[in-house]
């Protein structure tokens, strides 16, 4: 047998398998700890998941991984790049700095968060402008220093590379990165000199941005980085680690003067191999294979994934082979330990962090001794499998029979959007400019007790659909004595947008523990598509039919699209996502009908995320969008002319997805835009969009409430581009999280700026 293999980790999650780690934090922020017992508090956590690795036998255990927030703020704050808005006379420092750049404070906003590359993590985006880098605490050494005294563990510090960190960054134009990488070498060598002084073996320097494309500079760029830290550290081992794709082209990454490439073969797999075996591996490399998934929580194929490793080892010189995740275990959650009210057969099929260790152990052993040295925990592996993968459930024959049908099924509305939009207007009779919200209002604390209650049996459920009416009547008539033109039922019975729906839908389950880090402490448990999706009964008719009820004024059903459904939750790994998208549009085309007939005739079908899982990579972009817009139109497209379909989207890059959103043919769309309302009314500038359209007024991610003159200032603006019979007045996103009195006194403004909008617009129409 071969002696060609050793295991290693790329970083592991920080928030515990309690979620310790938040309750800390927020105990912090709240005042009931100190700093001092803040960071006793941190280092426990970051010494056990440092023992948890050991134990599992990993043999590069990263370091400096862990983060009291977000390892890319942690990068800026090292190198001081903190902008100036925090410099004020008596403002934060240490600790205190470093939270107000996440969260602002009563002088600061925030920094920018946006997601980490397709994954749902968010980072907190650098700023970078003028600001001259200096290295103020190497926090990868103190990282290692710690492993080492506190652990016995010679780790191998993970570092984000300096081209990963400047695409990832704003504050200078993409012409001028050449220039400021060139301040920050400096700053990049200091830090992986003092490395080399303390003894490091390995250094993990995570370059994901490669794998979005390569163009020319982009290599020239790369190639001047790792050139002048090889340099400076021509003695110290650098892998430098990609993750989420393939790395194209691959060449361009053989010939960096490093010791070790690792490449993800879950994820773009099949691409790097080929790219392998095409070129050759350089004998001076060692290979990083990213062969378990890191984002997915399914257990692997034991066999399948030592088939890889073969293959792998027979490509790469002897020794130089490193088994490892596809990426951080980050984006899974910590153990399966504690799932004791999922079915054994389920539960047995997953794999979160801890699972995934062991299964890299697992393999290890196998490649090295042969599947026989793996024993019963191999035999124990296939046939876990082979009963999850025999579940009805998963091979269910009427889902099947539907997906049959979904070549020859329609997914267009029977007419143009020109002629339904004169007969809705017809039958709704709605005013110029109308106003509207996005659909969930507050769920104050008394919501979410009441909910709480009633799951743990203290609250009838009868007496829970009692308190919950009373919250739709209430709502409605604020609704009505404010002025809105189209009302919501509130969604107090929602605990989330996706959840929700993955409670009453089959193929659906929910963890225990199942936690992972969205943003800072925020964490999110996201639902488990394990089986085929299938439409049971009804899910929102009841409460909507309820709220049309005591109105005559239109009420908006409220539904999340199938590709956001999708895309917010952990996807079985033996079906295509298009696939899978297509069951739940399945599904919720039933949903939509039985509103239309019950008699709710507008009905929003939110897609806040289906930019979110746009590919990597150009090319891959445009058929996705392609399966994703007719993902939402199987929904949609049998309702009648008169029904006005409505969706929202988070705020992206309009101009890149214009066609796109227009092919959804959805009558009318709102947009998140209040923090970029010029970026994108400038953008209509170039196009045209000829549906119906509200772009948000104002953010309602911030207590401050927005003046009238503030408003119509925005809606003035859009109108010189969008003409007043398309555009409606909404704020930019739902108001779950917002208070009741500030709720009310914005949308009062609002419907204030509506009123004296279309004053204006009358005045000038012919």
């Amino acid at each position: 047998m071969t002696r060609n293999a050793i295991t290693s980790n790329l970083g592991y999650p920080r928030i515990g398998a309690n979620r310790e780690w938040k309750k800390a934090l927020e105990a912090y922020w709240a005042g009931k700890i100190n700093e001092e017992q803040l960071r006793t508090e941190m280092d426990q956590f970051q010494l056990s998941n440092l023992r948890k690795q050991q134990e599992a036998g990993i043999d590069l255990i990263p370091v400096g991984d862990f983060t009291y927030y977000d390892h890319v703020l942690d990068t800026a704050v090292m190198f001081g790049i903190v902008p100036p808005r925090y410099r004020y006379e008596g403002g934060p420092d240490g600790l205190d700095l470093y939270f107000a750049m996440a969260r602002g404070n009563s002088r600061a906003a925030a920094c920018e968060m946006t997601k980490w590359f397709n994954t749902n993590y968010h980072y907190i985006v650098p700023e970078i402008g003028d600001i001259q880098p200096v290295l103020t605490e190497n926090k990868p050494l103190a990282a290692y220093r710690f492993a080492k005294s506190q652990a016995g563990i010679d780790g191998k510090p993970v570092v984000i590379g300096l081209y990963t960190f400047l695409k990832l960054s704003k504050g200078f134009a993409l012409s001028e990165i050449r220039s400021v990488a060139e301040r920050f070498l400096p700053v990049y060598v200091q830090l992986l000199q003092e490395l080399e002084q303390e003894g490091a073996a390995w250094v993990q320097i995570d370059e994901p941005a490669v794998v979005t494309g390569l163009q020319e500079e982009d290599i020239e760029l790369l190639g001047h980085i790792y050139g002048a830290l090889h340099a400076a550290v021509p003695g110290l081992r650098i892998m430098l680690q990609t993750y989420f794709e393939s790395v194209q082209p691959l060449e361009a990454l053989l010939k960096l003067p490093v010791q070790g490439l690792g490449l993800d073969f879950v994820h773009g797999g099949e691409a790097n191999l080929e790219a392998i075996e095409r070129l050759g591996w350089p004998e001076d490399k060692t290979l990083g294979a990213g062969v378990i998934d890191g984002r997915g929580i399914w257990r692997c194929d034991p066999e399948e994934k030592l088939a890889l490793a073969e293959r792998l080892e027979r490509l790469v010189p002897e020794g130089k082979l490193i088994l490892q995740p596809s990426c951080s275990l980050l984006h899974v959650p910590v153990t399966v330990q504690g799932e004791d009210r999922l079915k054994p057969e389920v539960r047995n099929a997953l794999a979160f962090a801890d699972e995934k260790l062991a299964e890299l152990g697992l393999l290890k052993l196998a490649l090295l001794e042969g599947r026989e040295a793996a024993g019963a925990q191999w035999a124990g592996a296939k046939a876990a499998l082979d009963a999850f993968r025999k579940l009805p459930e998963r091979n269910r024959v009427d889902v099947a029979e539907l997906e049959r049908g979904l070549e020859e099924l329609t997914d267009r509305r029977n007419t143009v959007y020109a002629e339904r939009a004169k007969r809705q207007q017809d039958k709704w009779r709605l005013p110029l400019l109308p106003t509207t919200t996005i659909g969930s209002f507050p769920q104050t604390p008394e919501v979410r007790q009441a909910r709480l209650k009633w799951r743990k049996g203290e609250l009838s459920p009868e007496r829970y659909d009692e308190f919950i009416r009373r919250q739709i009547a209430d709502s409605i008539t604020l609704q009505e004595k404010i002025g809105l033109d189209v009302l919501v039922h509130g969604e107090f019975e929602r605990t989330d947008m996706v959840e929700f729906f993955g409670e009453k839908l089959d193929g659906f389950l929910f963890t225990r523990n199942g936690w992972v880090q969205s943003y800072g402490s925020r964490c999110v448990k996201p639902p488990v598509i394990y089986a085929d999706v299938a439409f049971t009964e009804p899910m929102t008719v009841k409460e909507s039919v309820y709220a049309q009820s005591l109105t005559k004024l239109p009420v908006k059903g409220m539904l999340t699209g199938p590709v956001t459904i999708l895309n917010w939750s952990f996807v079985r790994d033996d079906l295509s996502r298009e696939q899978v998208a297509n069951q739940i549009a399945l599904a919720l085309r039933q949903e939509i009908l039985a509103l239309e007939s019950a008699g709710v005739e507008m009905i929003q079908v939110d897609e806040p995320a289906v930019r979110e899982g746009l590919p990597l990579k150009e090319q891959d972009r445009r058929q996705y969008l392609e399966w994703a817009v007719r993902a939402f139109r199987i929904s949609t497209s049998l309702v009648r002319d008169t029904t006005q379909i409505h969706t929202h989207m988070c705020y992206c890059e309009f101009g890149d997805m214009i066609d796109s959103i227009s092919d959804m043919d959805a009558d009318v769309i709102s947009i998140e835009t209040s923090r970029s309302h010029g970026e994108l009314i400038a953008s209509f500038e170039q196009m045209d969009y000829d549906k119906g359209i509200g772009l948000g007024v104002y953010d309602i991610h911030s207590p401050r409430v927005p003046s009238v003159e503030e408003m119509e200032t925005g809606i003035e603006r859009a109108l010189r581009v969008l003409h007043p019979e398309q555009f409606w007045i909404n704020p930019d996103c739902g108001l779950k999280t917002r208070g009741w009195s500030e709720t009310e006194a914005s949308l009062r403004n609002m419907v204030a700026a509506a009123d004296n909008a279309r004053k204006k617009a009358r005045a000038v129409q012919p």
